[in-house]
């Protein structure tokens, strides 16, 4: 395999708004942590909340797909969450100046999270949609 000479797009890049710690309130309470891979292509969340009673635990890769044997990188960034119960859920991200869209599935689901960044860049405020109802607030403010 040889060494990717290209470096991450500007999209990819605009996430590095989310790199840091984050307290989370509103439907889930607890904290999430966002990284960056060594080379920029990929940010990592670790998640540590509490929904309805349910400790979630686990960690998300999300960048753009780049499968083996591909010469270019997916259209979309993308993402997929392991967690500590075995779960796997796919998403996919879109930031549009300060809103952050997180599709469940693909673009267009009927489950997405909506949120806006403060002008200041250290609090995510919105909402987690879901079909046939349900969803929650969210807030998210940096810590550090």
């Amino acid at each position: 395999m040889t060494e990717q000479s290209v470096g991450p797009d500007e999209q990819v890049k605009a996430l590095d708004r989310l790199v840091g710690h984050w307290r989370v309130e509103g439907g889930t309470e607890g904290t999430v942590t966002y990284r960056w891979l060594d080379g920029g292509h990929f940010l990592v969340q670790d998640v540590d909340l509490a929904q309805s009673g349910r400790c979630v635990t686990g960690m998300e890769v999300i960048g753009r797909e780049l499968p083996f044997g591909a010469e270019t990188p997916g259209d979309e960034i993308r993402s997929r969450f392991y967690g500590s119960q075995g779960e796997t859920f796919d998403y996919v991200y879109e930031l549009e100046g300060g809103t952050l869209t997180i599709w469940g599935g693909e673009k267009g689901s009927p489950a997405y999270f909506r949120g806006t960044f403060a002008a200041d860049g250290n609090s995510l405020s919105g909402a987690w949609v879901y079909p046939g109802g349900g969803g929650y607030d969210s807030v998210m403010t940096r810590v550090r």
